[in-house]
């Protein structure tokens, strides 16, 4: 669970399986998605879906379990919906801010720089203002290891709101849909730029990329899995969990914004960094929940620019 409820709209699977083995599971996924509200099908030949997908592009599809519903009423409702455009975040965001102290369990930690005494972990702790778009919750569980204290708020919190909590840094979580549906995030974003140390991951990348001044495009299939390898600044091959349908141009980006990391299946627009105003982002979900460890350095990329922030502000005092 990384949300306080799923959000999924539907749950397809060729094979549902009549037995519960695993020591951890408490209940059937059939009994677990009734509890959520979340519908489900099996028997589906998924791997005919999958080969349509890969000709087609992203396709809409309706779950429909009474009968009696004419079948030109279940395909005219799928081609009538459309995610661009749509705010899907309202829908997930919290509605309240919230604090988040809570760290990865000691028995999943596996980054040295979250090992109490580290020489990277500051006396007191980086206060992170997160832009909730619809934050995982092993992310903050990532930042708090790394020595972060948390105040998620909803997407719409306005700049001044923000400021007035006194972050060390501000964070734009994940979330989904199109990012050209929250203009009062980007113009949020954009007033924030360079006043704070700032890192977004997937949508939050996006949102940055808007802020910039940039464009943002639907991708044909869009970049889902556990599996895409990227290409970070050092040369370096990170192998990456993505869960996306729109990227960054990065034609459409100004001067001062460089575009840092690259999908190696298609060339899009993976990472970008402004320096001048301390600005990074990642296109794709570093926190290994689920996925691999490989991209867990871009949080202490984050780390080290507030600490950074830190030092200068002493020096200026």
């Amino acid at each position: 669970m990384e949300s306080d409820r799923v959000h999924l709209g539907g749950v397809i699977v060729r094979d549902l399986s009549a037995t519960v083995s695993n020591y951890r599971s408490t209940q059937t996924l059939d009994a677990f998605l009734k509890a959520q509200g979340v519908p489900g099908i099996a028997g589906i030949d998924t791997r005919a879906v999958t080969l349509r997908l890969r000709d087609a592009g992203c396709l809409n599809a309706v779950i429909c379990h009474d009968p009696a519903v004419p079948e030109a009423d279940l395909v005219a409702r799928a081609r009538g919906f459309s995610i661009v455009g749509v705010d899907l975040v309202a829908e997930v965001t919290c509605a309240a801010p919230y604090e988040w102290t809570e760290g990865t369990l000691p028995e999943w930690e596996f980054n040295p720089r979250a090992a109490p005494g580290h020489a990277s972990r500051p006396a007191t702790p980086y206060h992170v203002v997160a832009l909730d778009f619809g934050v995982k919750t092993n992310i903050l569980r990532r930042l708090a290891s790394l020595g972060c204290r948390l105040t998620v708020v909803p997407a719409a919190t306005p700049a001044p709101a923000i400021l007035a909590l006194k972050p060390d840094g501000i964070f734009l979580s994940n979330g989904p849909g199109d990012p050209s549906a929250l203009p009062y995030a980007v113009d949020t974003v954009r007033a924030l730029l360079g006043a704070r140390p700032m890192f977004g991951i997937c949508m939050g990348h996006q949102v940055l990329g808007q802020a910039l001044g940039g464009a943002t495009y639907k991708l044909p299939f869009g970049h889902h899995g556990g599996n895409h390898p990227i290409r970070a600044p050092t040369g370096r091959i990170e192998i990456s969990a993505q869960n996306h349908n729109f990227a960054v141009d990065p034609a459409s980006l100004p001067e001062g914004a460089v575009v840092t990391h690259i999908n190696l299946n298609d060339g899009t627009c993976a990472g970008l960094a402004v320096p001048a105003s301390s600005a990074l982002s990642i296109q794709y979900h570093p926190e290994a929940s689920p996925g691999p460890h490989d991209a867990d350095v871009c949080f202490e990329a984050f780390i080290d620019m507030m600490a950074s922030a830190r030092v200068g502000a002493a020096v200026a005092a």
